[in-house]
């Protein structure tokens, strides 16, 4: 969003006149956070991919829940008294919604799906926290930003109608378009838990709700992982699910802990608006890998690429 221009500074009469405080410059340490933040959200679907040439869905989505929660346990029980219980629906609301569906998702999508337009596709997050706060918490809906939500839903059906899911270098070894719509569900439950937290849990720090919110959804996928699903035969007789489980590993160990750190020194270090800026390098850095590992990506891919990243900065700059 274009800044105001800054107020004139007057002075009382026969006092010295003061300047005006030179605009903010961002820190050249705010470009590095910002570069290495985007490629650990946009290696995340690459890694995605890999873990599921052992693993199943359910099993993927299942574990990445449960590492990222029994990586930031300790920071769930240092904040758990800090938190009033009646915030904890909340916790819980957030955390199905935004993290432990989101994550069977995209597992799902990326079945048949290749992982650079999956991480396209979750750009639509910027549109669905505006339609959910514009629906349930009051938000400012104005006519631009209609025609923001209006053009990414149509950059959505570009990319998915008109230039498929990327060929046949999917998990499966298959390929369809309509997988697509998980990561839409998958968008529209993170907008729903960005407005949850925004509103219901402002001034507390975001490790403690990251890690509470962790803590409630991870038991019961840690249970799910261990009595219901092949998880501990695969890695005791597949070849290979080691190293799958190893991406899966890592992508819940980056892209929750160390993202989330990075992500709020970014803000520190420099403003939201240029923060937010990851949102378009991210898609760039998941088609970049996922041409690395044989991906598909033709012009129609472009273009609702194009109009989808056109309609996150028309958002996020509409007033």
């Amino acid at each position: 969003m274009p800044t105001a221009p800054a107020p004139a500074v007057t002075s009382a009469p026969g006092s010295p006149t003061v300047a005006p405080p030179p605009p903010h410059r961002t820190p050249a340490s705010a470009w590095v956070l910002l570069i290495v933040l985007a490629t650990i959200w946009g290696t995340s679907f690459i890694l995605m991919k890999k873990g599921l040439v052992v693993f199943s869905a359910l099993e993927l989505g299942a574990t990445r829940v449960s590492v990222a929660a029994l990586l930031l346990l300790p920071f769930a029980l240092k904040h758990i008294g800090k938190v009033e219980r009646s915030r904890f629906k909340w916790l819980v609301l957030s955390g199905v919604v935004g993290t432990l569906i989101p994550a069977f998702l995209f597992a799902y999508a990326e079945t048949r799906m290749a992982s650079g337009l999956a991480g396209v596709l979750n750009a639509l997050t910027a549109v669905f926290t505006l339609v959910v706060g514009a629906a349930f918490f009051g938000q400012k809906l104005t006519g631009l930003r209609v025609f923001g939500i209006g053009l990414g839903l149509a950059g959505t059906v570009v990319l998915m109608l008109l230039g498929g899911s990327g060929g046949d270098a999917t998990p499966s070894g298959e390929s369809n378009a309509w997988y697509g719509l998980y990561i839409v569900l998958a968008t529209l439950g993170y907008g729903f838990s960005v407005n949850i937290i925004k509103h219901h849990f402002n001034g507390i720090p975001s490790v403690a709700i990251t890690g509470l919110l962790l803590l409630f959804i991870g038991g019961p996928a840690l249970a799910y992982l261990l009595l219901g699903t092949q998880f501990l035969h695969k890695l005791a007789t597949v070849p290979g699910a080691w190293t799958a489980f190893g991406y899966i590993a890592l992508l819940a160990t980056m892209s929750t802990a160390v993202a989330m750190v990075l992500f709020n020194k970014l803000i520190q270090s420099s403003t939201a608006l240029f923060a937010a800026s990851n949102t378009y390098l991210v898609p760039i850095m998941a088609l970049g890998w996922g041409l690395l590992d044989g991906e598909q990506f033709n012009l129609w891919h472009l273009l609702g690429m194009l109009i989808i990243l056109v309609s996150v900065a028309i958002i996020h700059r509409a007033k």
